[in-house]
C-alpha cells in the first residue's frame, strides 16, 4: 500500500510541475522555490503544538488547491504559480513519507513516524 501511494504522491508531483512550466515562469524557479513552504517549520521554536499547526496549515493540500483555484479565477498567473509550489511540495513530502504533524512530536506524522 506505501507503494502505491507514493506512486499517486510523484504523479500529482509530476503534474503540478508541469502545469507549473505551462504557466511560462522560469524554469529555474520552481527548484529554487520548492522548500520554501518548510520556512513553516520556524514555529517549532515557540511549541511542538504551534510547528504542527503552522506546518499543516501550509503543507495541507486544499490551501494549495484554494490559491491555485484563485490564481485561476482571477487570471492571476503568480497565485497559480504559488498554489502549485504548495501542493508540489506537499507530494514531495508525502513521497519521503514526511506527513502531516501531530502535535506533540515533529517526528510524528499521519504517514508513520520519521526514523523508523
Amino acid at each position: 500500500m506505501k507503494t502505491l501511494l507514493k506512486l499517486e504522491e510523484f504523479t500529482q508531483f509530476i503534474l503540478t510541475t508541469y502545469l507549473f512550466y505551462q504557466l511560462g515562469f522560469a524554469w529555474w524557479l520552481f527548484p529554487a522555490l520548492i522548500l520554501l513552504p518548510d520556512l513553516s517549520m520556524v514555529c517549532y521554536l515557540i511549541t511542538p503544538y504551534w510547528g504542527a499547526v503552522s506546518y499543516n496549515f501550509i503543507h495541507h493540500k486544499a490551501l494549495a488547491i484554494c490559491i491555485y483555484s484563485i490564481g485561476v479565477y482571477t487570471n492571476d498567473s503568480t497565485l497559480m504559480a504559488l498554489g502549485l509550489i504548495l501542493f508540489a511540495h506537499s507530494a514531495m513530502d508525502r513521497i519521503f513519507e514526511y506527513g502531516l504533524k501531530y502535535t506533540n512530536s515533529f517526528k510524528n506524522t499521519h504517514l508513520s513516524v520519521i526514523g523508523k
